[in-house]
């Protein structure tokens, strides 16, 4: 399919399952966060199993190509994972500064980190059971998590990325035997921290990869736009991405409005380009989406093109993230017309 539509990640969450206005107003979670609940732990499962069909059902309506579980289940992109780990302590957390600069409690490592069992094959067997379209899930990171923990065993940071890594490996093979047809790994950390990155990321990334089959997606990005105004015109991490072994590179430039030239240094990949603005609660119009994916074409062809949002739906409300998607359909439909004559 020429400009197949997908999400990032993640789409709102009802207001009544999670209480949205402490979620807007704390960083995302490193630990976990319980408190964000508005339904008992006894019925929680089964309400989040509800809440998960209605996102899956917004993207169907929608026309999205390749859904998602919207990461309902999540009170982070990545605590979720994390904090479920071998020799990670989240009950007596570390303080770190965050990608922000301010004081943020995360996980301690305290002993060698191993995966104990699968956190996501439900996830993907849910999903997989309730639409017959292609579906995608997302895991964070092994470089991203290391910096949102504090070491208090290895004193080596790059053997910590190394062993979440390994980790990683083991969840991405049982997401794509539970069913997945893609696995995003999610790494915003590398733009945060670059230098580290150069040092060591992709060499994480790729111990994540490490005999893996099936498509795969690497996510960098500046951070929420709920909680990041002002983005900059261009990645401190990007070309070094062409080294990895992701298929994909998942981008966003609809809020930062980057220079596309960039791109060109990353031929062998798949570009999933973020194209909807979500520090905006305007919906777009098809036009403008139309706009923003073709100027792109001169530095990606549109065969290696996957059309997304730019990340973090979840800060949104319900109804103006399906209207982005909506409006995201109708400009890819736009395009793919005029590519077809």
């Amino acid at each position: 399919m020429l400009l197949p539509t997908t999400l990032v990640g993640s789409y709102p969450q009802p207001d009544w399952l999670i209480d949205r206005e402490k979620l807007g107003l704390r960083a995302p979670p490193r630990i976990r966060a319980a408190e964000l609940w508005r339904v008992g732990a006894e019925w929680l499962e089964q309400a989040q199993n509800d809440a998960t069909i209605v996102a899956i059902r917004d993207q169907e309506a929608a026309g999205i190509d390749i859904v998602t579980d919207g990461e309902i289940r999540r009170e982070s992109y990545s605590n979720r994972f994390a904090t479920a780990l071998e020799g990670v302590d989240a009950e007596n957390p570390a303080i770190v500064p965050s990608r922000s600069g301010k004081p943020d409690m995360v996980p301690r490592v305290i002993g060698k980190i191993r995966r104990k069992h699968s956190v996501e094959v439900r996830d993907v067997e849910f999903l997989r059971k309730h639409t017959d379209h292609k579906i995608k899930i997302t895991v964070p990171g092994p470089f991203t998590m290391s910096i949102q923990a504090k070491d208090f065993f290895y004193n080596d940071e790059v053997a910590v990325a190394m062993d979440y890594a390994a980790a990683v490996n083991e969840e991405i093979k049982d997401l794509f035997a539970a069913g997945a047809d893609v696995v995003q790994i999610d790494e915003p950390y590398m733009q945060a921290r670059p230098d580290q990155a150069r040092a060591y990321a992709v060499k994480a990334i790729n111990r994540a990869l490490e005999g893996v089959k099936g498509t795969t997606a690497v996510h960098v990005c500046f951070g929420y736009a709920a909680l990041i105004k002002n983005k900059p015109a261009g990645y401190s991490f990007l070309p070094e991405l062409e080294a990895c072994n992701a298929d994909q590179i998942s981008i966003e430039t609809a809020q930062p409005v980057i220079d596309f030239e960039v791109l060109k240094q990353l031929p062998s990949k798949t570009i999933v380009l973020g194209v909807i603005n979500l520090g905006d609660n305007s919906v777009e119009t098809p036009q403008a989406v139309a706009d923003r994916i073709r100027r792109v074409f001169p530095y990606v062809s549109p065969e290696r093109l996957v059309i997304a949002p730019d990340c973090g739906m979840k800060y949104l409300p319900r109804d103006v993230a399906f209207g982005k998607l909506c409006s995201m359909v109708e400009g890819v439909k736009m395009v793919r017309k005029e590519l077809q004559g």
